[in-house]
């Protein structure tokens, strides 16, 4: 029966995505589309007739997965000159909070909190995300509302409960640093702006990659990188239809979801919040209600509590919860541990940075 379930969803999402292939975008129908199916599955043909549409047997042999890149160039100056702001505490109002703060690269990439805290001791209304692999999101936030790292970062450095800054102090104090004034300088033409200042931090951000996992080497054909237990969980997971929201290079982060699919979470939890109403709280559309963007599951076993709310304090309570209201299937003890067994080979190289 889940099987059967798993090869509906699946054949769907991959029909729809074959006929996006297909069809030229443009047109705000398929702007709406690439909200709710894995971004960049509505790419464009370059010019000319449009290519055929894609044979039932060509959209089956597609694989839902894709291995992170081994390398990513960048410019050296900027991902060293970000990386300084990125841990710089002075850019917040009282000193003592930076984005390095909320985002510990030694320990995953998150602050490993239910939710964080920001000056004075404020506590914030999410559960903060990962910020390796942040590039391969199609969005910034749960609730989706930067639509780039660069854009991503107005919102911490000026949030009353984050860094409570603002872009003038944060600019004057970067001014008065003779260090950092030469190395804006030396690595911008027009030196401290609050545009370069974004670039800079998002470059590096672009640097936070964590690649080679043992499941992109199998993906990348070692076949034997993975053991009986974990390749049992691989299969669970597509034949379950974890699947249909987490895929592509990220393993999610590239679509929104409603939480609660298949079972009334927030009733079932209780106390909803305004942060609770998610995607809702960005457009004002009803539809968006409960919706996030659904979370890359990239070096997972190490961002723990999960969830926006922080609500499940361990992988395995999450798993279950994501079973019973996203796909509405119970799991034995045994599908529990192969499914988190595989979601332990998405631990990739640096997801533990000094």
């Amino acid at each position: 029966m889940r099987k059967t379930v798993f090869i509906v969803l699946w054949a769907m999402t991959l029909a729809v995505a074959g006929v996006l292939l297909w069809r030229t975008t443009g047109t705000a129908a398929a702007a709406s589309a690439r909200d709710t199916l894995p971004h960049g599955a509505a790419s464009a043909p370059s010019g000319g007739s449009p290519a055929p549409a894609p044979s039932a047997k060509d959209l089956f042999n597609l694989s839902p997965f894709e291995p992170l890149p081994l390398d990513v160039p960048l410019d050296g100056r900027k991902v060293a000159l970000g990386e300084r702001l990125f841990r710089e505490t002075r850019l917040s109002e009282d000193g003592t909070i930076s984005c390095a703060s909320c985002h510990d690269l030694a320990n995953g990439g998150d602050d490993g909190r239910k939710v964080s805290k920001g000056v004075g001791g404020a506590s914030g209304t999410m559960n903060s995300p990962t910020v390796f692999n942040g590039a391969y999101n199609f969005r910034q936030f749960w609730d989706g509302r930067a639509a780039t790292l660069e854009e991503q970062i107005n919102g911490p450095l000026c949030h009353p409960a984050e860094m409570g800054s603002s872009w003038p102090d944060a600019l004057a104090m970067l001014g008065k640093d003779a260090a950092y004034s030469k190395s804006f300088e030396e690595t911008y033409a027009d030196g401290i702006t609050a545009d370069n200042l974004r670039d800079a931090i998002a470059t590096f951000e672009r640097s936070l990659i964590t690649p080679n996992a043992r499941f992109d080497r199998f993906l990348r054909g070692e076949k034997d990188v993975l053991t009986a237990d974990e390749q049992e969980g691989y299969r669970l997971f597509t034949e379950i239809g974890c699947v249909t929201c987490h895929q592509g290079m990220n393993i999610g982060g590239n679509m929104f979801q409603v939480l609660g699919r298949m079972g009334n979470y927030f009733d079932d939890r209780g106390d909803i919040q305004p942060s609770d109403l998610g995607r809702f709280n960005v457009t004002g559309d009803e539809r968006d209600k409960y919706k996030f963007k659904v979370p890359s599951l990239r070096n997972v076993e190490l961002t723990a509590p999960y969830l926006h709310d922080g609500s499940a304090a361990t992988l395995e309570q999450a798993v279950e919860t994501m079973a019973r209201y996203q796909i509405g299937q119970p799991l034995h003890p045994d599908e529990l541990e192969h499914l988190v067994a595989f979601l332990k080979t998405l631990t990739g190289e640096s997801a533990r940075r000094p």
